[in-house]
């Protein structure tokens, strides 16, 4: 009988600037788990620190299905050392829900009507950032593919609001195949840009990711141009088959 995890995947990626007068300092860090389990799912949980003022501590995990959609997931975050919220998260075909806690709000429930299962779920953990490229069809190669109705935990740049529900579109490109050099080592990968996020406050600058071309999606680097200014490259990989 096989064991409930099949293959585990860990790593981290460092965050630094691309600012002028910060070149290439480092500015957070992430460590990074993905369990695939036997019946297909993926627990995709990372921890995350942004040291930048006022710093954000933020804990994720999500599970999606065998389908590759979102099932549910949990964050919490603390900014500027102070507990900031936390919430849980279930989707299911026709519906979204959140119990949260939040600093700003005190408890609060709420219900989001879907009228198709979410495709995608946001929760700012940049190795879930690279997981979110799954949603794009290869077969259809380079180009531009539109999805609508996709959920956020917060709709902060850096996820330091909430977390709640925050209904965005996501307008995805597919650049093409490349052969990436990081810290961790050299991977082939798939290059995308993020050239729109419909429904966010303030728009998104332009953001390049790419991803391991093996299936797993895992983030190797990704920048935002404009006001962010941000590099993210993946500096520790490791991918383990379990015991069966």
């Amino acid at each position: 009988m096989s064991r409930g995890v099949v293959r585990s995947i860990t790593g981290s990626i460092r965050y630094t600037s691309n600012k002028p007068e910060r070149q290439g300092q480092e500015r957070g860090r992430e460590s990074f788990r993905i369990d695939i389990h036997a019946d297909g799912c993926r627990t995709i949980a990372a921890h995350g620190e942004i040291d930048d003022a006022p710093a954000v501590v933020r804990d994720v995990n999500l599970r999606v299905g065998a389908d590759r959609r979102p099932q549910e997931s949990f964050v919490r975050i603390a900014v500027g050392g102070q507990f900031t919220g936390s919430a849980w998260f279930r989707f299911a075909d026709d519906v979204a829900e959140c119990e949260a806690f939040t600093a700003a709000e005190g408890r609060l429930s709420q219900t989001m009507s879907l009228d198709r299962p979410l495709v995608a779920f946001g929760n700012h953990a940049m190795v879930n950032d690279g997981y979110l490229l799954n949603l794009y069809d290869l077969s259809k190669g380079a180009g531009v593919q539109v999805f609508p109705r996709m959920l956020l935990s917060s709709p902060d740049h850096r996820g330091a609001t909430g977390p709640m529900l925050f209904a965005v579109d996501l307008a995805l490109e597919f650049v093409g195949r490349e052969r990436v050099t990081v810290v961790a080592g050299t991977f082939d990968a798939l290059h995308f840009r993020i050239v729109d996020v419909p429904g966010l406050p303030l728009e998104h600058p332009a953001y390049d990711l790419w991803c391991t071309a093996d299936g797993d999606y895992v983030l190797l680097k990704a920048a935002v141009a404009g006001y962010m200014q941000t590099a993210y490259e993946l500096v520790s990989y490791e991918s383990t088959q379990c015991a069966t």
